[in-house]
């Protein structure tokens, strides 16, 4: 392990506390050492990093201005928490970031009294502050300040918009800054980012602004006539610039912009803003990566790069030594530009991830038919539903997780209607590193409940190319979805013709009499592993790749339950309600009896760690399904070598 020397500044701060008693002049020095100790161990640990860089002087004026713990932060998604992390108590631990067991990569409620409100999708900032400011007003806390940190990205979200109308009238002391770099993980879209810009490249108006406070200051009660001045203030930038102010009519103070890496300023501002009463907005420019000159360049790049040699900037990449399988989603985002290519009426959505989901492929190379939408998932899927209304073949591709905020267009707008969108679930399963925010633990679940609504799941490349065929052919007439996890798959040789799947039909991989395993998605592999070596130790194990959670295949069914008595389920989702649940449910419609066992992720929450470490955490590994075959055939009872939540699933059932 590489020990990590913190600047002297910076190795004396264990607390805000520690901070304060540093003077304002030397706090320009502090935000130096704050920025290499971030590049020094993300460099070597990784991380999300440009994201931390670009708000580190913001960080340390708001930890040296306000009270915290006591007034409240809240960091919205949080990508950029890292800072806040290291200043507040664990920067002996910030090399475990994102390690199995160590810090999370997210404010947590749970690790520091400091992270006021757990965090990792976007937009949920200014609504928590607000609840947490209302709670404050109705208790007569009038000193304590409640302070929502929100990016320009996560502006473009409908409940940041909410939140804000609420805000305005709330009369609560609420102060919003807006973090404004012209990025989320991709450069930000939309209307709201040409209105930013209008603001903020507006230097008739900031210098009118900056005068006319400077001199209302020198008057006789200054107060009084900068109050009056407030008044003009939506009429004169009007004027100016030729837009009002947006967040001034939705009744929120607004100040600035002012140069977010200006650290003595900053400190001064919120340390005035905390004596203003009531709703207001401080609007800050920023730079993402600011400080490493190569995350400035490339901000998509730096978001999260993995390790990398911070003097030569070059990112750490293991160099395959043969081919190797390729992404899922790099096989969704070529796949798509071949089936556009055949058929004119595919079109892709996405919510602000076209380089994650990997549409920025079609993007390139047919833009009137790719569109990122910002990051409004609710927009994405109602959007699709209007496209597809018009004959269209819409593939909307949304993480798992972040499809849990879209969940009443997908009934409302799509499945009541019987409107042909495909959806692809990106990061299907227990994603590894960013935690319990990200797991897409639960759509097999959510999405197996919906009338009209087919939910399948490939087992490899072919299998996901030939869903996404079948989708999107004129006779699927109804809505689809199809979920993968994160990174590789097991084809280096994956670009295969497509080939129609009959909706509602799983295949035999593997011959067998003793006991079953169906599988779901990708988990097959580690089944089909599991299988390969009991044979080889003399059980016989049959394995079905199942492909589809609804419609299920019956006639499949009915030949397994009429040939086994001992049957096991695996999935990279929820135990309830999801794939397992589904198999359970048609064996007693059909008063089957047999014994199951569900495999998947506990009815718990899971934390962050590498993905092979999590599946053998959930005991559904190889090991794992190993495991429970040798259990449920009476060959190893030793429960006691199990993974704790595999012993605990087992005495559940």
């Amino acid at each position: 392990m590489e020990v990590i020397e913190a600047g002297p500044l910076l190795a004396g701060i264990n607390s805000p506390d520690d901070l304060k008693k540093i003077p304002l002049e030397q706090l320009p020095q502090v935000a130096a050492e704050l920025r290499q100790y971030i590049i020094d161990v993300v460099s070597v640990y990784g991380g999300h990093f440009g994201a931390s860089l670009g708000v580190v002087e913001l960080t340390v004026a708001l930890h040296w201005a306000l009270n915290t713990p006591d007034d409240q932060l809240v960091w919205d998604v949080g990508h950029q928490a890292y800072g806040h992390k290291i200043l507040t108590g664990r920067r002996d631990q910030f090399f475990t970031n994102r390690k199995y067991g160590g810090l999370s990569g997210f404010p947590k409620r749970s690790e520091s009294e400091y992270d006021a409100f757990g965090v990792g999708h976007s937009s949920t900032s200014i609504s928590a502050a607000l609840g947490m400011a209302m709670a404050s007003q109705l208790k007569g806390d009038s000193k304590r300040q409640h302070v929502a940190v929100i990016g320009d990205g996560a502006m473009t979200a409908g409940l940041a918009f909410e939140a804000l109308n609420h805000a305005g009238v709330s009369g609560s002391n609420l102060t919003v800054i807006l973090n404004d770099n012209n990025m989320s993980i991709d450069p930000n879209v939309g209307a709201l980012k040409e209105y930013l810009t209008d603001i903020t490249t507006s230097k008739t108006w900031n210098n009118l602004r900056d005068d006319l406070w400077k001199i209302l200051g020198k008057l006789p009660n200054p107060r009084f006539h900068r109050k009056m001045a407030g008044r003009l203030e939506a009429s004169l930038k009007g004027m100016v610039s030729g837009s009002s102010n947006l967040f001034e009519s939705l009744g929120m103070r607004y100040f600035g912009p002012i140069d977010g890496h200006n650290v003595i300023k900053l400190a001064e501002t919120i340390k005035d803003l905390g004596k203003i009463p009531g709703p207001k907005l401080l609007h800050i420019k920023t730079v993402k990566g600011k400080g490493y000159a190569l995350a400035e360049k490339d901000q998509t790049l730096w978001h999260a790069p993995g390790t990398f040699d911070k003097i030569t900037g070059i990112i750490n990449k293991k160099v395959p030594t043969q081919p190797e399988p390729p992404k899922y989603q790099d096989v969704f985002g070529k796949s798509i530009i071949e089936l556009a290519e055949q058929n004119p009426l595919v079109m892709g959505v996405t919510p602000a991830m076209p380089s994650g989901c990997s549409l920025k492929y079609m993007m390139e190379a047919m833009p009137d038919r790719a569109i990122d939408v910002g990051i409004a998932e609710q927009h994405a899927v109602t959007l699709s539903a209007g496209l597809a209304t018009q004959g269209m073949k819409v593939f909307c591709n949304i993480y798992s997780s972040f499809m849990q905020r879209a969940y009443d267009m997908v009934i409302h707008d799509v499945a009541i209607q019987k409107l042909p969108v495909i959806f692809c679930l990106d990061r299907g399963g227990l994603v590894g590193d960013d935690g319990p925010t990200h797991h897409g633990a639960y759509d097999l679940a959510f999405m197996r409940c919906v009338p009209n609504l087919v939910v399948s799941a490939p087992m490899n490349e072919h299998e996901l190319r030939n869903l996404m065929y079948t989708a999107q052919l004129p006779e699927t007439d109804v809505p689809f979805s199809i979920r993968y996890p994160r990174g590789q798959g097991v084809l280096p040789d994956w670009r295969s013709p497509f080939e129609k799947i009959e909706i509602g039909t799983g295949r035999e991989i593997i011959a067998g009499q003793d006991i079953a395993i169906l599988s779901i998605g990708h988990v097959g592999n580690f089944a089909q592993a599991a299988c390969t070596e009991l044979n080889a130790s003399g059980i016989d194990c049959a394995l079905y790749d199942m492909r589809f959670v609804k419609p299920l295949d019956e006639s499949l069914l009915h030949e397994i339950a009429r040939k086994f008595s001992k049957i096991i389920t695996v999935e990279d989702g929820t135990i309830k309600g999801g794939f397992g649940s589904a198999v359970l449910e048609f064996f007693a419609e059909n008063h089957y009896q047999m014994e199951v066992q569900i495999l998947g992720i506990p009815d718990r929450i899971i934390e962050h760690g590498k993905p092979e470490e999590l599946h053998h955490e959930c005991g559904f590994d190889k090991e794992g399904i190993i495991q429970a075959v040798r259990i449920a055939l009476g060959k190893d009872n030793k429960t006691a070598e199990l993974p704790t939540l595999m012993q605990q699933h087992l005495s559940d059932n």
